[in-house]
């Protein structure tokens, strides 16, 4: 294990410096509009611009990787995403803001598409679930750590915009001098989304409610925040433990999927995460603690809905289609995370801050009363027929589906490999 983290340390600390960088600029572009007294509908518009980039770069930046090669487009896409942090503190308009976003997500998709099939091609049958859990391990500590870089400087000031393009592109610097080869990328192919839907609505609905929620809080939390009265600090705060408590739940929740109907699991997450966020909507800013503790259960709950939406639909396909139904999932998810800020933005317009977890709330109601629904009406899938639960993360590339440790495919890729590789008798 300790062999193989550290022949993946260039990988890591890119890994490390971009998730990092984004994070923290993420939150901090709330924070700025906010200041900039920016109303709160406005604010989502501008922000979902990122969500829309990074969907379009999961969709696109393969024909741009496989014509250029994976350092150069990797160094193109770090590139674009530093001198993007740069441009904002140039001019605060929000049409400029929103064309910078759709910019940033897509860059920042090309650099995950870029790390993660790095990642897949180090994977052997033997060490996929390991490599599958430190990448999800190192990427919400960086994100979480993302977050305490906001108390570093004043974010009316250019300096933590330049701090973030730092990040972004230091993290161009340890793959630019690996020796590693570049691998082969090749495009995963997903389901139709209808298609999907019909075979397992439960999972596609859980995709797109995850996305929803975390996509508006990760937009509109920092907004949420500052409204509410904390200061920089506090926010920082807020944002980095609920991060934190997504990672910490990750496992508890888990076992409960692997001995549990996970559709009845998915009922009770929606249903506790929703009465989370109802406590919410009531606890102000003079109750730190309890908004904090409120807030990390709302997110470590909303999170896994992701994962157990992968989970459940796996349940009900064949081997061979993991690959494919993940693709589709994943878009589905960023279906979600565009619709998210631009409807918790308008109710934060019209209800205040308490506007975004009513909204969430309505949301997890409906994935619950949906859910019931699938489960009084559709069979379930025996627990012993269940498919190993993982848990996914959905702030990624399809590519990094390939090593999850469900998917038969890999056997049958990593195989073929070998063969290839050998030497000729």
């Amino acid at each position: 294990m300790t062999r193989m983290v550290a022949s993946l340390s260039a990988l890591l600390l890119s890994i490390v410096l971009l998730v990092s960088g984004n994070a923290f600029l993420m939150t901090l572009l709330g924070i700025r509009l906010s200041i900039e007294s920016i109303s709160p509908d406005i604010i989502g518009w501008v922000l979902v611009c990122y969500s829309v980039g990074f969907v379009l770069g999961t969709l696109y930046v393969h024909r741009i990787i496989g014509s250029v090669g994976h350092i150069r487009a990797f160094a193109a896409f770090a590139a674009i995403a530093a001198a993007v942090s740069l441009m904002y503190p140039m001019a605060v308009s929000m049409v400029f803001w929103a064309f910078l976003r759709v910019l940033s997500g897509f860059s920042i998709a090309g650099v995950l598409v870029v790390i993660e099939s790095w990642f897949s091609s180090r994977a052997s049958n033997s060490n996929r679930g390991a490599l599958f859990g430190v990448y999800q391990i190192v990427f919400y500590l960086s994100a979480a750590g993302g977050q305490l870089i906001i108390n570093l400087g004043d974010p009316s000031s250019f300096m933590p915009f330049s701090l973030a393009a730092i990040l972004l592109a230091l993290a161009l610097v340890p793959l630019a001098l690996t020796r590693m080869e570049a691998p082969t990328i090749e495009q995963v192919q997903g389901i139709s989304f209808f298609t999907l839907a019909r075979e397992s609505f439960t999972g596609v609905s859980g995709a797109v409610t995850c996305g929803v929620l975390i996509g508006g809080f990760y937009a509109l939390g920092p907004v949420y925040a500052t409204l509410t009265g904390l200061d920089v600090a506090k926010t920082s705060t807020f944002m980095a433990s609920a991060i934190v408590a997504a990672m910490l739940l990750a496992w508890p929740l888990g076992r409960l999927c692997d001995h549990f109907d996970r559709r009845r699991v998915m009922f009770w997450v929606a249903l506790f995460s929703a009465l989370a966020a109802v406590g919410i909507s009531f606890v102000g800013a003079e109750n730190l603690w309890l908004l904090m503790l409120l807030v990390g259960l709302f997110t470590g709950l909303s999170a896994m809905i992701y994962p157990i939406s992968v989970a459940i639909t796996n349940d009900r396909m064949e081997s061979t289609r993991i690959v494919a139904a993940s693709a589709t999932l994943l878009l589905s998810y960023g279906v979600g995370s565009v619709i998210g800020p631009i409807v918790m933005a308008e109710l934060i317009n019209l209800m205040g801050p308490k506007g975004l977890f009513v909204g969430n709330a309505g949301f997890l109601l409906i994935l619950a009363v949906i859910t019931s629904l699938r489960i009084t009406y559709t069979e379930d899938v025996p627990i012993e027929d269940q498919e190993q639960y993982v848990p996914a993360m959905p702030e990624t590339s399809a590519v990094l589906t390939e090593i999850d440790p469900r998917n038969t495919e890999f056997h049958a890729h990593a195989e073929a490999e070998k063969i290839n590789e050998a030497p000729a008798h």
